[in-house]
């Protein structure tokens, strides 16, 4: 991929706020451009594909849809779009998600302002950005080891499913948000319980924060 003189960024994050500071870093640097701004994941992607997008630059937890899993729709569909992953939380586990939902890079909100440009920069080059720096080692061992490697047990649709149960929305809140009936999400729900062995809601949003499908 041949990196553009000026590469033109989404940014996709729930809070403003975070929003507008992310963007005045990013338009501070000449050879990035903020293009459109988002405010959950379903958006995310639906912008991604409807606009001239270069960049996706995604928080992993978000209403409705996570970064996380925009991200693999987004590699998906859109395998030229490069994606940096933005978190809270250095969790390894969070790291290693983002890598195998096709992000090129993972960087801290706490030092954004310093590292996200050059995730960027990274990104449109084809390079891993991680930090801190000693994640590298743990992805590393991640990938070496098939073992130790977390995959996910549920379909694409049943973690849409799993976040907004976790999220504590209501069957007809989930039918309405998916377009659903609410006896398929009654389903979805059983069989996700039953793939993971769980019992009930508290259980499912336990899990769901583990992996990154919704924030503590």
């Amino acid at each position: 991929m041949t990196v553009p003189l000026r590469t033109r960024v989404l940014i996709a994050d729930d809070h403003a706020v975070v929003r507008r500071g992310l963007r005045m870093v990013l338009d501070a640097a000449p050879d990035l451009h903020v293009v459109a701004e988002v405010g959950d994941g379903i958006e995310a992607v639906d912008t991604a594909l409807r606009e001239d997008i270069d960049l996706a630059v995604l928080d992993v937890a978000m209403p409705r849809r996570t970064g996380l899993q925009a991200a693999r729709e987004l590699h998906r569909r859109r395998p030229e779009i490069r994606i940096v992953m933005l978190s809270m939380h250095d969790i390894e586990e969070y790291c290693f998600q983002a890598l195998k939902a096709g992000a090129s890079g993972y960087v801290l909100k706490t030092v954004a302002d310093r590292d996200l440009v050059a995730g960027c920069r990274a990104a449109m080059r084809g390079a891993a950005f991680l930090y801190p720096p000693t994640v590298r080692a743990v992805i590393q061992s991640y990938l070496d080891d098939p073992e130790a490697r977390y995959t996910s047990q549920l379909t694409p649709r049943e973690e849409e499913v799993a976040k907004l149960v976790a999220e504590a929305n209501t069957t007809e809140q989930i039918a309405e948000l998916l377009v659903i009936s609410p006896r398929t999400v009654e389903r979805h729900r059983e069989n996700i319980l039953a793939k993971l062995g769980l019992r009930d809601r508290v259980e499912l949003t336990r899990w769901a924060i583990r992996h990154g499908l919704v924030e503590p």
